[in-house]
């Protein structure tokens, strides 16, 4: 089993938010000494609001820098060189590749179909495999909808929609951020299942933010705290 994400001695530090605020008090730091996921892992990042569990996502993803960092190695490559301006690219193919990100809301492109928005990473990849995405679709129900536009769909439809989409290339590792939040108990229920059997199915790490413990427990996720403290909050594994 190969080890898809590294990370030792991550560092973010986010400033206040507006001048003339207490710096102390409005400054946030995340640490992260340790972590790491295996391919095919399950882990939920748990912790209460504001604690940085989206942030730590957001820099698994490669959107945000960290402030530092002794190791940071994403699909056997270091990440902690590719920080410069000069290395965007690098990044930003590096991300394309290996990682499928489920927002909260789904994040899809609302002039695009759903059969659009779902093949718009393997298309600008050349990973086209109609047949793949057929599957998908068919799997998490949406197959009749591929012709729809995001703003036709309800709530449950969009995020199955953007569970496949960040599948359809294939990736590594799957990031989800509360992706059942806005969703009544059913849908989340049913969201979550298809999101965790398909990983599993496919091998598929996953790191998912969820404030349901209950439900991360109930289908075997690994559980990780994001314990705050002061103004600033650990997360390690």
């Amino acid at each position: 089993m190969s080890t898809l994400l590294e990370v030792e001695e991550l560092e973010y530090r986010r400033p206040a938010g507006r001048p003339g605020a207490d710096m102390e008090a409005s400054a946030f730091s995340l640490k992260v000494p340790r972590f790491s996921i295996d391919e095919g892992e399950r882990i939920a990042i748990a912790g209460p609001s504001g604690s940085g569990k989206s942030s730590f996502l957001d820099l698994v993803a490669l959107l945000r820098p960290p402030t530092r960092v002794a190791r940071f190695r994403l699909a056997d490559v270091d990440v902690a060189t590719l920080w410069s301006p000069a290395r965007l690219d690098e990044r930003v193919k590096l991300r394309a590749r290996g990682i499928g990100y489920v927002l909260q809301t789904g994040g899809l492109l609302p002039y695009l179909s759903v059969l659009e928005n779902v093949l718009l990473s393997p298309r600008l990849l050349g990973r086209m495999d109609l047949t793949w995405v057929d599957g998908l679709l068919e799997t998490l129900g949406v197959a009749a909808l591929r012709g729809r536009l995001p703003a036709a769909l309800s709530l449950g439809e969009r995020q199955r929609v953007a569970i496949a989409r960040a599948l359809a290339h294939r990736p590594g590792l799957v990031l989800a951020d509360e992706p059942t939040a806005s969703l009544d108990a059913d849908n989340a229920e049913r969201v979550f299942a298809l999101l965790v059997s398909l990983c599993a199915r496919f091998g598929t790490g996953l790191i998912l933010v969820s404030h349901d413990r209950e439900l991360t427990r109930r289908h075997g996720l690994l559980e990780v705290r994001c314990q705050r403290s002061g103004h600033g909050a650990l997360i390690s594994r």
